[in-house]
Protein backbone atom coordinates (compact mmCIF):
# COMPACT_ATOMS: atom_id res chain seq x y z
CA UNK A 1 0.00 0.00 0.00
CA UNK A 2 2.69 2.22 0.89
CA UNK A 3 4.89 1.93 -2.44
CA UNK A 4 1.09 2.24 -4.29
CA UNK A 5 1.11 5.77 -3.10
CA UNK A 6 4.50 6.39 -3.68
CA UNK A 7 3.89 5.57 -7.20
CA UNK A 8 0.95 8.13 -7.73
CA UNK A 9 2.99 10.34 -5.67
CA UNK A 10 6.10 10.06 -8.85
CA UNK A 11 3.14 9.87 -10.99
CA UNK A 12 1.42 13.66 -9.38
CA UNK A 13 5.02 14.97 -9.93
CA UNK A 14 5.65 14.48 -13.54
CA UNK A 15 1.66 15.23 -14.46
CA UNK A 16 2.96 18.47 -12.73
CA UNK A 17 6.15 18.67 -14.61
CA UNK A 18 5.13 18.29 -17.44
CA UNK A 19 1.45 20.65 -17.40
CA UNK A 20 4.40 22.66 -16.18
CA UNK A 21 6.65 22.83 -19.09
CA UNK A 22 3.68 22.79 -21.45
CA UNK A 23 2.49 26.04 -19.38
CA UNK A 24 6.55 27.60 -19.54
CA UNK A 25 6.62 27.31 -23.40
CA UNK A 26 2.73 28.42 -24.37
CA UNK A 27 3.72 31.33 -21.98
CA UNK A 28 6.66 31.85 -24.33
CA UNK A 29 5.23 31.89 -27.41
CA UNK A 30 2.77 34.49 -26.29
CA UNK A 31 3.57 38.08 -27.62
CA UNK A 32 4.07 40.63 -25.11
CA UNK A 33 1.53 43.22 -24.51
CA UNK A 34 1.11 45.32 -27.05
CA UNK A 35 1.62 49.51 -27.46
CA UNK A 36 1.29 51.68 -29.71
CA UNK A 37 5.38 53.23 -29.17
CA UNK A 38 7.10 51.24 -31.78
CA UNK A 39 10.77 49.82 -30.51
CA UNK A 40 13.86 50.29 -32.31
CA UNK A 41 16.78 47.64 -32.28
CA UNK A 42 19.36 46.92 -34.26
CA UNK A 43 20.74 43.24 -36.05
CA UNK A 44 24.55 43.54 -36.31
CA UNK A 45 26.23 42.05 -39.61
CA UNK A 46 26.91 38.25 -38.35
CA UNK A 47 24.54 38.24 -35.65
CA UNK A 48 23.95 34.60 -34.67
CA UNK A 49 20.00 34.08 -33.63
CA UNK A 50 21.36 33.38 -30.33
CA UNK A 51 22.65 37.04 -29.98
CA UNK A 52 19.14 37.94 -31.83
CA UNK A 53 17.05 36.31 -29.15
CA UNK A 54 18.74 38.29 -26.47
CA UNK A 55 18.78 41.87 -28.04
CA UNK A 56 14.51 40.80 -28.72
CA UNK A 57 14.19 39.96 -25.10
CA UNK A 58 16.15 42.91 -23.93
CA UNK A 59 13.91 45.02 -25.68
CA UNK A 60 10.85 43.58 -24.47
CA UNK A 61 10.12 42.20 -27.85
CA UNK A 62 9.66 38.66 -26.53
CA UNK A 63 8.55 36.86 -23.54
CA UNK A 64 11.66 34.08 -23.53
CA UNK A 65 14.65 33.91 -25.42
CA UNK A 66 14.73 30.33 -25.05
CA UNK A 67 11.74 29.39 -26.62
CA UNK A 68 12.16 32.01 -29.66
CA UNK A 69 15.44 30.21 -30.16
CA UNK A 70 13.66 26.42 -29.95
CA UNK A 71 11.03 27.61 -32.19
CA UNK A 72 13.18 29.17 -35.06
CA UNK A 73 14.81 25.99 -34.86
CA UNK A 74 11.28 23.92 -35.18
CA UNK A 75 10.41 26.13 -37.90
CA UNK A 76 14.09 26.05 -40.14
CA UNK A 77 14.53 30.01 -39.68
CA UNK A 78 16.96 32.22 -38.53
CA UNK A 79 19.33 31.40 -41.34
CA UNK A 80 18.15 34.47 -43.73
CA UNK A 81 18.04 37.05 -41.15
CA UNK A 82 18.85 40.76 -42.78
CA UNK A 83 21.11 43.24 -40.54
CA UNK A 84 20.25 47.15 -40.46
CA UNK A 85 17.80 48.82 -37.88
CA UNK A 86 14.45 47.96 -37.17
CA UNK A 87 11.46 49.50 -35.48
CA UNK A 88 8.77 47.16 -34.24
CA UNK A 89 5.76 47.61 -32.00
CA UNK A 90 5.29 44.92 -29.05
CA UNK A 91 2.68 42.63 -29.46
CA UNK A 92 4.08 41.27 -32.59
CA UNK A 93 3.84 37.56 -32.57
CA UNK A 94 7.23 35.43 -33.22
CA UNK A 95 6.15 35.00 -37.31
CA UNK A 96 5.70 38.39 -37.58
CA UNK A 97 9.16 39.00 -36.52
CA UNK A 98 10.89 36.56 -38.32
CA UNK A 99 9.30 37.70 -41.08
CA UNK A 100 10.32 41.81 -40.44
CA UNK A 101 13.71 40.20 -40.24
CA UNK A 102 13.82 38.35 -42.98
CA UNK A 103 12.57 40.56 -44.98
CA UNK A 104 15.27 43.38 -44.03
CA UNK A 105 12.39 45.32 -43.44
CA UNK A 106 14.71 47.81 -41.73
CA UNK A 107 14.35 51.62 -40.86
CA UNK A 108 14.93 54.36 -44.00
CA UNK A 109 17.77 56.10 -43.10
CA UNK A 110 16.97 60.11 -42.73
CA UNK A 111 17.83 61.84 -46.34
CA UNK A 112 17.95 65.20 -47.23
CA UNK A 113 16.50 65.73 -50.47
CA UNK A 114 18.25 68.46 -52.78
CA UNK A 115 16.77 68.98 -57.20
CA UNK A 116 19.04 70.75 -58.87
CA UNK A 117 16.98 72.86 -61.52
CA UNK A 118 18.36 72.32 -65.83
CA UNK A 119 20.13 75.87 -66.20
CA UNK A 120 21.04 76.61 -62.58
CA UNK A 121 24.06 78.38 -61.96
CA UNK A 122 26.85 77.37 -58.78
CA UNK A 123 25.72 80.54 -56.95
CA UNK A 124 21.54 78.99 -56.85
CA UNK A 125 22.94 75.36 -56.43
CA UNK A 126 24.85 76.75 -53.36
CA UNK A 127 21.70 78.43 -51.92
CA UNK A 128 19.86 75.18 -53.09
CA UNK A 129 22.54 73.22 -51.02
CA UNK A 130 22.17 75.70 -48.37
CA UNK A 131 18.60 75.41 -47.90
CA UNK A 132 18.34 71.73 -47.44
CA UNK A 133 21.86 71.44 -45.33
CA UNK A 134 21.85 74.73 -43.10
CA UNK A 135 25.38 75.15 -44.03
CA UNK A 136 26.73 78.69 -46.03
CA UNK A 137 26.66 79.44 -49.10
CA UNK A 138 30.32 80.69 -48.79
CA UNK A 139 31.78 76.61 -48.58
CA UNK A 140 29.95 75.36 -51.16
CA UNK A 141 30.84 78.32 -53.48
CA UNK A 142 35.09 77.45 -52.14
CA UNK A 143 34.79 74.14 -53.40
CA UNK A 144 33.17 75.33 -56.60
CA UNK A 145 36.21 77.63 -56.78
CA UNK A 146 38.95 74.74 -55.65
CA UNK A 147 37.63 71.37 -56.38
CA UNK A 148 40.72 69.85 -55.31
CA UNK A 149 42.43 66.62 -56.58
CA UNK A 150 39.10 64.90 -55.85
CA UNK A 151 37.66 65.82 -59.02
CA UNK A 152 36.45 63.99 -61.80
CA UNK A 153 38.49 63.27 -64.96
CA UNK A 154 35.70 65.69 -66.74
CA UNK A 155 36.87 68.30 -64.90
CA UNK A 156 40.65 67.93 -65.07
CA UNK A 157 40.30 69.84 -68.42
CA UNK A 158 39.35 73.00 -67.08
CA UNK A 159 41.68 75.67 -68.49
CA UNK A 160 43.65 77.20 -65.77
CA UNK A 161 42.23 81.08 -66.20
CA UNK A 162 41.59 83.62 -64.15
CA UNK A 163 38.92 84.75 -65.87
CA UNK A 164 36.42 81.70 -64.97
CA UNK A 165 33.80 83.38 -62.21
CA UNK A 166 33.46 79.78 -60.45
CA UNK A 167 36.01 76.96 -61.86
CA UNK A 168 33.47 74.24 -61.68
CA UNK A 169 30.56 76.14 -63.07
CA UNK A 170 29.18 73.77 -65.58
CA UNK A 171 30.53 70.71 -64.07
CA UNK A 172 27.59 69.98 -61.71
CA UNK A 173 24.70 67.92 -62.89
CA UNK A 174 21.08 69.13 -62.63
CA UNK A 175 19.34 66.19 -61.18
CA UNK A 176 17.41 65.16 -58.07
CA UNK A 177 19.72 63.58 -55.27
CA UNK A 178 19.10 61.89 -52.19
CA UNK A 179 21.95 62.39 -49.11
CA UNK A 180 22.03 61.15 -45.65
CA UNK A 181 21.45 63.86 -43.13
CA UNK A 182 24.05 65.46 -42.38
CA UNK A 183 26.66 64.76 -45.21
CA UNK A 184 28.31 67.64 -45.75
CA UNK A 185 29.02 70.07 -48.53
CA UNK A 186 32.47 68.40 -50.41
CA UNK A 187 30.54 65.16 -50.51
CA UNK A 188 27.40 66.75 -52.02
CA UNK A 189 29.73 68.42 -54.40
CA UNK A 190 31.51 65.92 -55.41
CA UNK A 191 28.45 63.70 -55.83
CA UNK A 192 27.39 66.25 -58.29
CA UNK A 193 30.06 66.59 -60.05
CA UNK A 194 30.67 62.28 -60.55
CA UNK A 195 26.73 62.39 -61.89
CA UNK A 196 28.05 64.90 -64.77
CA UNK A 197 30.95 62.26 -65.31
CA UNK A 198 28.50 59.59 -65.74
CA UNK A 199 26.14 61.12 -67.80
CA UNK A 200 29.33 62.41 -70.38
CA UNK A 201 30.74 58.51 -70.02
CA UNK A 202 26.96 57.48 -71.20
CA UNK A 203 27.75 59.06 -74.41
CA UNK A 204 29.26 56.70 -77.16
CA UNK A 205 32.02 57.61 -78.71
CA UNK A 206 32.50 60.83 -76.91
CA UNK A 207 36.14 61.47 -77.18
CA UNK A 208 36.19 60.86 -81.06
CA UNK A 209 32.48 63.56 -82.06
CA UNK A 210 35.06 66.08 -80.23
CA UNK A 211 38.09 65.21 -81.64
CA UNK A 212 35.91 65.58 -85.37
CA UNK A 213 34.49 68.63 -84.30
CA UNK A 214 37.14 70.10 -83.11
CA UNK A 215 36.57 71.05 -79.66
CA UNK A 216 37.25 70.30 -76.12
CA UNK A 217 35.06 68.97 -73.36
CA UNK A 218 34.94 72.21 -71.64
CA UNK A 219 34.06 74.13 -74.71
CA UNK A 220 31.60 71.57 -75.39
CA UNK A 221 29.72 72.41 -71.56
CA UNK A 222 30.41 75.89 -72.36
CA UNK A 223 28.19 75.67 -75.82
CA UNK A 224 25.67 73.48 -74.09
CA UNK A 225 25.35 75.55 -71.04
CA UNK A 226 24.60 78.57 -73.76
CA UNK A 227 21.82 76.76 -75.44
CA UNK A 228 20.36 75.33 -71.62
CA UNK A 229 19.99 79.34 -70.99
CA UNK A 230 18.65 80.46 -74.40
CA UNK A 231 16.34 77.08 -75.37
CA UNK A 232 13.07 75.98 -73.07
CA UNK A 233 11.62 74.02 -76.79
CA UNK A 234 13.35 70.65 -76.85
CA UNK A 235 13.27 70.35 -80.14
CA UNK A 236 15.08 74.00 -80.73
CA UNK A 237 17.98 72.91 -78.98
CA UNK A 238 20.51 71.45 -81.98
CA UNK A 239 19.16 73.99 -84.40
CA UNK A 240 19.75 77.10 -81.71
CA UNK A 241 23.37 75.36 -80.93
CA UNK A 242 23.86 75.32 -85.17
CA UNK A 243 23.58 79.02 -85.38
CA UNK A 244 25.88 79.35 -82.43
CA UNK A 245 28.16 77.18 -84.72
CA UNK A 246 27.38 79.36 -87.44
CA UNK A 247 28.28 82.53 -85.99
CA UNK A 248 31.65 80.82 -84.25
CA UNK A 249 32.80 79.89 -87.33
CA UNK A 250 31.97 83.10 -89.57
CA UNK A 251 34.13 84.87 -86.48
CA UNK A 252 30.88 86.66 -85.52
CA UNK A 253 30.27 87.50 -81.94
CA UNK A 254 27.85 85.71 -80.41
CA UNK A 255 25.54 88.46 -78.46
CA UNK A 256 23.64 86.31 -76.04
CA UNK A 257 21.95 87.61 -73.43
CA UNK A 258 21.79 84.91 -71.12
CA UNK A 259 25.93 85.49 -71.05
CA UNK A 260 25.30 89.41 -69.85
CA UNK A 261 23.02 87.70 -67.16
CA UNK A 262 25.61 85.57 -65.89
CA UNK A 263 28.32 88.64 -65.84
CA UNK A 264 25.84 90.65 -64.34
CA UNK A 265 26.08 90.71 -60.18
CA UNK A 266 22.30 90.46 -60.07
CA UNK A 267 20.51 88.83 -63.26
CA UNK A 268 17.66 91.08 -64.42
CA UNK A 269 13.94 90.41 -65.55
CA UNK A 270 14.91 92.28 -68.85
CA UNK A 271 18.20 93.30 -70.27
CA UNK A 272 18.57 97.26 -70.53
CA UNK A 273 20.98 98.33 -73.40
CA UNK A 274 23.63 99.70 -71.34
CA UNK A 275 23.73 96.06 -69.42
CA UNK A 276 25.04 94.78 -73.00
CA UNK A 277 28.51 97.30 -72.17
CA UNK A 278 29.00 95.80 -68.60
CA UNK A 279 32.85 95.37 -68.82
CA UNK A 280 33.20 90.96 -68.27
CA UNK A 281 35.11 88.42 -70.41
CA UNK A 282 31.23 86.74 -69.86
CA UNK A 283 29.93 89.33 -72.27
CA UNK A 284 29.84 88.16 -75.53
CA UNK A 285 28.42 91.38 -76.92
CA UNK A 286 31.79 92.56 -76.28
CA UNK A 287 33.95 89.63 -76.58
CA UNK A 288 34.60 87.39 -79.58
CA UNK A 289 34.31 83.93 -79.64
CA UNK A 290 33.07 81.79 -76.38
CA UNK A 291 32.92 82.46 -72.90
CA UNK A 292 35.58 81.77 -70.39
CA UNK A 293 33.12 78.00 -69.77
CA UNK A 294 29.91 77.49 -68.96
CA UNK A 295 27.75 79.66 -67.83
CA UNK A 296 24.98 76.88 -65.71
CA UNK A 297 24.63 73.38 -65.26
CA UNK A 298 23.76 72.16 -68.68
CA UNK A 299 20.70 69.21 -69.31
CA UNK A 300 21.94 66.54 -71.19
CA UNK A 301 19.38 67.13 -74.02
CA UNK A 302 21.84 70.36 -73.99
CA UNK A 303 25.36 68.83 -74.30
CA UNK A 304 24.05 66.01 -77.05
CA UNK A 305 22.70 69.05 -79.53
CA UNK A 306 25.96 70.86 -78.54
CA UNK A 307 27.69 68.04 -79.57
CA UNK A 308 25.21 66.70 -82.51
CA UNK A 309 23.87 70.66 -83.86
CA UNK A 310 21.34 70.57 -86.58
CA UNK A 311 22.83 72.29 -90.21
CA UNK A 312 21.74 75.13 -91.21
CA UNK A 313 22.33 78.64 -92.94
CA UNK A 314 20.58 80.13 -89.73
CA UNK A 315 22.81 82.99 -88.03
CA UNK A 316 20.30 85.05 -85.61
CA UNK A 317 17.27 83.82 -83.75
CA UNK A 318 14.59 86.00 -81.52
CA UNK A 319 12.14 84.86 -78.99
CA UNK A 320 8.67 84.83 -79.91
CA UNK A 321 6.48 86.90 -77.58
CA UNK A 322 3.28 85.09 -77.28
CA UNK A 323 4.25 82.95 -74.73
CA UNK A 324 5.07 80.15 -76.73
CA UNK A 325 9.18 80.30 -76.09
CA UNK A 326 10.03 79.15 -79.32
CA UNK A 327 12.58 81.10 -81.58
CA UNK A 328 11.70 82.73 -84.92
CA UNK A 329 15.64 82.21 -87.05
CA UNK A 330 17.26 84.07 -89.79
CA UNK A 331 19.43 84.19 -92.16
CA UNK A 332 20.56 87.60 -92.68
CA UNK A 333 20.41 90.45 -90.54
CA UNK A 334 17.99 92.50 -92.43
CA UNK A 335 15.35 89.29 -92.18
CA UNK A 336 16.23 89.22 -88.46
CA UNK A 337 15.18 92.38 -87.59
CA UNK A 338 11.79 91.48 -89.80
CA UNK A 339 11.67 88.90 -87.50
CA UNK A 340 11.60 91.06 -84.60
CA UNK A 341 8.99 93.55 -85.83
CA UNK A 342 7.29 90.13 -86.37
CA UNK A 343 7.86 88.80 -82.54
CA UNK A 344 6.95 91.91 -80.90
CA UNK A 345 3.76 92.07 -82.68
CA UNK A 346 2.60 88.63 -81.32
CA UNK A 347 2.81 90.18 -78.31
CA UNK A 348 -0.15 88.60 -75.63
Amino acid sequence: MKAVKVVIVILVILLLGAGGGAYYIWNGLQPVKASDQATKFTIEPGMGTSKIADVLYKNGLIKNESVFKGYLKWKNEGSHFQAGVYEVKPGATFDELIAKLNSGEVVKEAMTRITIPEGYTIEQIAKKVSEATGTSTEEFLKLANHPGDEAVAAFKDVPESANLKHAAEGYLFPDTYEFKKGTNDNDIFHRMMEQMQSKLDNIPDLQQKLKDRGITLHELLTIASLVEREVVVDEERPLVAGVIYNRLDKKMKLEIDATVQYALAEPKERLLYKDLKVESPYNTYLHDGLPPGPICSPSIASIEAALSPKASDYLYYVTKKDGSHEHLFAKTYQEHLKNIKKSNSTTK
